[in-house]
Order: structure tokens, then C-alpha cells, then sequence
């Protein structure tokens, strides 16, 4: 198997031909696995070595992408992560044909084992989900690789399994918050003009997403604090490279023609991502906007007839209420030994 290494952002250019075709091949294709995501995440965000693994079958056909880069901490060990670890990415993983993991990952270690990546002590991938064929495969080929390997549970990802309509959905909470969620939409429809929308594939997104910002801001001192100008400057930028693919779902709700709440999801695939959310706690907070547009993307989400509604990274309880199970992510931990200096 041949592998080539890029150090720099090029690497993502030039693999961008390829990248996606060989995510919709993997066992598991999420849209933070993407090329614009990934990309997008190591402009903005990046620090350290990037070491963009690129590996390839004796066809020149691309099998595998280990997308890394490498810290080193103040007492001075050095990591290897995935790109896009840890705080703003939900989903992540080695991107593997399907059908080729074992491949894929020997050559990855045979890799990691070579002179050429001796710099580092520890690698961990981050937020892995619990359908990848890592947990197993990668786990016994990198302790037949003589190190030592660890699986830790990291966060859950509650997720809707939707039904073919609103009415079965509803049926299917408890009484209490089928109640709950019928009474707010009915309050805040007879209490407010009510107009709801998602901002559309060809509209500018310029005064919209700084209007999700603000509301964001608004919402907390942690998320005022969370979207410092870096941050700012991600979000605009990751809004501006999925628009175009149709993967971004940029919802707000107005009342008497005021935006007082919004959620920024993804969709993508046969799901609808919910990746983050602001409203203005002083602008009627007492009509729950926020809820009730959570309800309306739901609903919107089953008349699409997409297969689930993830609520992403977090076990807050109004996941639950709005009926949500639990999914499993996990962090995968490789420590190399004294026989791998």
C-alpha cells in the first residue's frame, strides 16, 4: 500500500477530488468527516503538525485517510489527534473504504512505526462513534503492534428515530410532554405573529449567520465566552462552505418580526444534525421561541422523511423529552511503549 503525507493545508486540495467519494464508501460517512468540515476545521481552528495521511491501494485508488496532527503539551508529550478533535466536532474517525479497515489500519500502523512518524508518544482519536469498525479492528491490530490500547467511553449522542408522520411522533413521547409541547405551539401562535423559516440554499447568509451569532451570544455567559473572534470566524466560514452543498439547515423563529431564537443544524444523509442554538432571553422568553422551534425543525425533519434527528454531543434533559435515545461516542487511546521509542 503506498501512503503520502501532506503537512500543510495543500494537502486537503489535493485530495479534494477524492475525499468525499471515499467517505460515501466508509462504514460510517458524517458530515464532519467531509472534506469542507475537515478542511474548514484546520484553517480556522488547526494548531500543531498536521500529518494529512493519504493511503492508497497498488491501483493508486485512495482506501484510507488518517487526517492527524500533533500537540505537545507543557510537560512535553507529544499527541497525535484527529483533525477536528475535540470541541466542535461530534463525529470523527479514521475514513476507511468499507470492506478494507484491516488493510487500511495495518498500514497505518506500520506507518506510525516508521522513522518518519517517530514524533509522537500518544495518539487518541476522539468522539469515535460506536458503529466504527475501530473499536475492534483497530483495538486488537494496534496491541498486536505492541501498544498499549485503551477504549473510554467519551459522551452520548441522543438521536430520534422518526416516524412517518407528526402524529405518530407525538404519540410516541409520554403524556406530560406531548402535552407540553402541543400547549407552547398553540401559546405562542395565539400570543405572537409567528413566522418560522430556514434559510435558503441560494439566500446571502452574510446578515443571517451574524444574527445567529448574536442570538448565540445572547443566550449564556458560557456560549458568549465560547464565541470568542476565532470562533466567529469558524462559524462564518464552515456556514459559507456547506451552504452551497445543501448540508446547512439555518433556522430562526420571529415573533411580531423580531428573531428571538435560532438553531444552526446540519442535513445531511438521511438526518438532520442539531449542532447548536441562541435566542434572546429578553425578547419573550416566557413563549419558549427556542422549543418551539426545536418542535417545528422536528416536524419539518418528518415531512423530509429523514430517518433520525441527532441531537449531537450531550445528555442535556430536553433531549430526552423530546424523545431521544442514547448513541455512544467513544475516545480511542494508543500509547506506544518502551519497545516503539
Amino acid at each position: 500500500m503506498r501512503i503520502e503525507t501532506y503537512t500543510d493545508l495543500s494537502g486537503f486540495d489535493a485530495l479534494a477530488g477524492e475525499w468525499n467519494e471515499l467517505l460515501k464508501r466508509s462504514a460510517f460517512d458524517t458530515l464532519f468527516l467531509t472534506w469542507e468540515w475537515q478542511r474548514t476545521w484546520w484553517e480556522h481552528l488547526g494548531e500543531g503538525d498536521l500529518f494529512l495521511i493519504a493511503m492508497r491501494d497498488d491501483q493508486g485508488h485512495l482506501v484510507g485517510i488518517a487526517p492527524l496532527y500533533r500537540t505537545i503539551s507543557v510537560s512535553g508529550e507529544r499527541k497525535l489527534n484527529i483533525v477536528g478533535c475535540v470541541d466542535v466536532s461530534d463525529y470523527l474517525d479514521i475514513i476507511v473504504a468499507q470492506g478494507r479497515e484491516r488493510k487500511v489500519y495495518g498500514a497505518l500502523l506500520d506507518y506510525l512505526d516508521s522513522e518518519e512518524m517517530a514524533g509522537w508518544d500518544a495518539a487518541e482519536l476522539c468522539n469515535v462513534p460506536e458503529i466504527s469498525p475501530a473499536h475492534q479492528a483497530l483495538a486488537e491490530m494496534t496491541v498486536e503492534h505492541g501498544y498499549e490500547f485503551r477504549t473510554i467511553v467519551e459522551d452520548v449522542c441522543p438521536v430520534i428515530d422518526l416516524p412517518a408522520t407528526w402524529d405518530a411522533y407525538l404519540d410516541s413521547l409520554d403524556k406530560k410532554q406531548r402535552h407540553e409541547i402541543r400547549r407552547k405551539m398553540r401559546r405562542i401562535e395565539r400570543e405572537a405573529h409567528v413566522n418560522w423559516y430556514i434559510v435558503g440554499r441560494d439566500q446571502d447568509l452574510l446578515e443571517e449567520i451574524e444574527a445567529f451569532i448574536e442570538l448565540h451570544q445572547k443566550s449564556s455567559a458560557d456560549k458568549d465566552d465560547f464565541m470568542d473572534e476565532q470562533m466567529k470566524g469558524f462559524f462564518r466560514a464552515m456556514a459559507h462552505a456547506l451552504q452551497p452543498r445543501g448540508w446547512l439547515q439555518l433556522a430562526f423563529i420571529e415573533l411580531d418580526g423580531q428573531k428571538a431564537a435560532s438553531m444552526l443544524n446540519f442535513e445531511y444523509e438521511d438526518a438532520i444534525l442539531v449542532y447548536n442554538s441562541g435566542y434572546d432571553p429578553q425578547l419573550y422568553a416566557y413563549l419558549s421561541p427556542g422549543i418551539v422551534l426545536l418542535a417545528y425543525c422536528i416536524q419539518h425533519a418528518i415531512e423530509l422523511g429523514r430517518a433520525r434527528f441527532d441531537f449531537l454531543r450531550g445528555d442535556e434533559p430536553y433531549k430526552y423529552r423530546f424523545g431521544a435515545r442514547d448513541t455512544k461516542i467513544y475516545r480511542l487511546v494508543i500509547v506506544r511503549g518502551e519497545d516503539h521509542p
